[in-house]
């Protein structure tokens, strides 16, 4: 049997979804509801449900930054988007992230079998040849997850680097970052990893770094002042790492700007 989970901040669609398709004919049974975005990721995570219909515009999250999560930690999960709202840009970018199907509220009982008949007809491929349905993956040694060569994981690498850029003079740690896309540390630190070549640290403060070389063109700043306005708490330790990227001392690089 197929797991479905169906998430949605009205009831009564959630009430109407479970109720209105014949899941036993699919082969497919629903294991869980939820009524906000965040719930719903805990669920998916939880339960890792093989079909997934959602409202995209729901309290709390940004509907794209979920279906992006879902996908690029579960890729091989079918989503469905339901939504009341015609936005063409929206589909789009909601298809490239590797949505199934997405129906404009109210649906059709027509439009919602053909969304359940096309998910089933991947994941039987799927499970009958092994595909990976293009995906190009990389196995680890953490269990059967796996970080994915995709649009999804494209675009929570973005998320994150534009937060970093928006919060780098924080005590800025991994799990905040995770928290702000919406995905574990691991398969954060996974994907910076594979798009960036880099690891967490190492990107932040390359970002620090830079803010740091456009301040220091100010000389009224103390190096001290600049090493904690971009976020550095030990002075030592911002010396120790902009030699390191540089190769010279915020000092030395100071006297050869002109």
């Amino acid at each position: 049997m197929y797991k479905v989970v169906i998430i949605d901040d009205e009831p009564i669609i959630v009430e109407g979804l479970s109720r209105s398709i014949k899941w036993e004919k699919y082969n497919c049974e629903i294991v869980g509801s939820a009524y906000n975005g965040i719930e719903g990721l805990e669920l998916v995570n939880e339960k890792k449900p093989d079909i997934v219909f959602s409202d995209i515009r729901m309290p709390n999250m940004d509907g794209l930054s979920m279906i992006a999560s879902i996908k690029s930690s579960h890729p091989d999960t079918e989503v469905t988007i339901l939504t009341g709202f015609q936005d063409f840009e929206y589909a789009r970018s909601a298809i490239k992230l590797g949505v199934t199907r997405f129906l404009v509220k109210p649906s059709k009982m027509d439009e919602l079998n053909e969304a359940v008949e096309t998910m089933v007809k991947n994941l039987d491929e799927i499970y009958k040849t092994g595909s990976d349905r293009g995906f190009s993956e990389e196995q680890t040694d953490e269990g059967d997850e796996k970080v994915v060569e995709s649009e999804a994981s494209s675009f929570l690498v973005n998320n994150a680097l534009k937060y970093m850029e928006e919060h780098y003079t924080e005590k800025l740690k991994l799990q905040d970052v995770a928290e702000h896309v919406y995905v574990s540390q691991w398969h954060l630190s996974k994907l910076l990893n594979r798009y960036k070549e880099q690891s967490f640290s190492d990107i932040l403060n390359n970002i620090r770094i830079e803010k740091a070389k456009e301040l220091l063109k100010d000389p009224s700043l103390r190096i001290g002042d600049v090493a904690e306005m971009v976020g550095f708490l030990d002075m030592a330790h911002f010396s120790r790492v902009f030699k390191r990227q540089t190769g010279q001392s915020a000092n030395e690089y100071r006297n050869t700007i002109k």
